[in-house]
């Protein structure tokens, strides 16, 4: 089976600082946090399936309290936010929609910002962080990140943050969580990645990058689930004519998006008998279609044999079912 790796590269530049509510330049692991009461409306309730392969949760489906859950709340160009939970843990990485939007979509498996234990942050792009102020601000959720990330997304929304940092390529530990970051292709001050090491296995984002480093794919190599950008079909985006040549040329460069061959081509590269469930994430409105990007996907998991892996578009506009770990 061909699953090998192929070589890398990757950086960008800094802003002036500004003060940060941590200023220890690697995080300190925190101590474990005790599961919170999910309650006694936390039964499961089936989801209604769309063609896509990303479930449309009903208005009041909850799900129990469970060893590890994840739910994608959405991915798109116009916003990015996912929901982590274990026994001890309950995270969001990245908060891309509105305060409103996020509270709502948790809502929908049940689940509400207060009982959150923080948010990881990718990068400072907007559809990444747009909701940080109206939850990390107002409940006031340590946000972890690194520096660089820090200093742009408090200068975005205007406010300081109770920020605990990590160095790109640092290993931490939230709970029960034993977190990596590993650096990304993207034209963003510091962009990462991240594995998350829960007690079901390890579960990889890579959204946002360029080009599929080598240092990409040893990182996210032994997930078990992997939340992967396929943001653009290159004809369709070639096409556009919505979008100018410059914005063309950023998406399609080193520090811009992965299309759907390329996000294949990662793929390929990484896949193995431990991942089992493949995320499609961060598509674009305008420049691809979920039927596009699961069918490019789908001919190179029959290409290398991997029918193993179970594939699932993202939306930005709804979340798709809880995963059960």
């Amino acid at each position: 089976m061909p699953w090998q790796t192929r070589p890398d590269t990757g950086r960008k530049s800094h802003a002036a600082p500004l003060p940060l509510a941590s200023t220890a330049p690697t995080f300190q692991p925190l101590a474990v946090l005790a599961p919170w009461d999910h309650g006694p409306n936390s039964a499961a309730r089936p989801c209604r399936w769309q063609k896509n392969g990303c479930p449309e949760p009903t208005a009041a489906s909850t799900v129990k309290s469970v060893a590890v859950q994840l739910t994608i709340l959405g991915s798109g160009s116009g916003g990015n936010c996912a929901y982590l939970e274990t026994e001890q843990t309950r995270l969001l990485i990245d908060a891309g929609f509105s305060p409103r939007q996020i509270r709502l979509r948790l809502a929908q498996i049940g689940r509400a910002p207060e009982n959150l234990h923080g948010i990881l942050v990718t990068h400072e792009h907007t559809d990444h962080i747009a909701g940080l102020a109206g939850l990390a601000g107002k409940l006031g959720l340590p946000i972890y990140c690194n520096r660089a990330t820090a200093e742009e997304v408090q200068r975005y929304h205007g406010m300081t943050f109770d920020c605990r940092l990590f160095t790109t390529g640092a290993t931490f530990k939230i709970g029960d969580l034993v977190i990596e970051t590993f650096s990304l292709p993207h034209d963003a001050q510091d962009p990462v990645g991240f594995v998350l090491r829960t007690p079901a296995g390890r579960i990889a984002f890579a959204t946002d990058l360029g080009h599929f480093t080598r240092l990409v794919a040893d990182r996210v190599r032994q997930a078990r689930v992997l939340v992967l950008e396929t943001n653009h079909d290159l004809r369709m985006l070639q096409e556009c004519p919505h979008r100018p040549w410059s914005l063309k040329q950023r998406i399609l460069s080193r520090h811009g998006h992965l299309s759907n061959e390329a996000a294949a081509e990662g793929f390929e590269q990484v896949v193995t008998e431990e991942l089992q469930h493949l995320y499609l994430a961060h598509l674009s409105r305008d420049c691809n279609r979920p039927e596009l990007a699961l069918a490019t996907l789908q001919q190179r998991i029959d290409r290398v044999g991997a029918k193993h892996v179970k594939l699932v578009v993202t939306s930005q506009d709804q979340p798709c079912a809880p995963l059960i770990l």
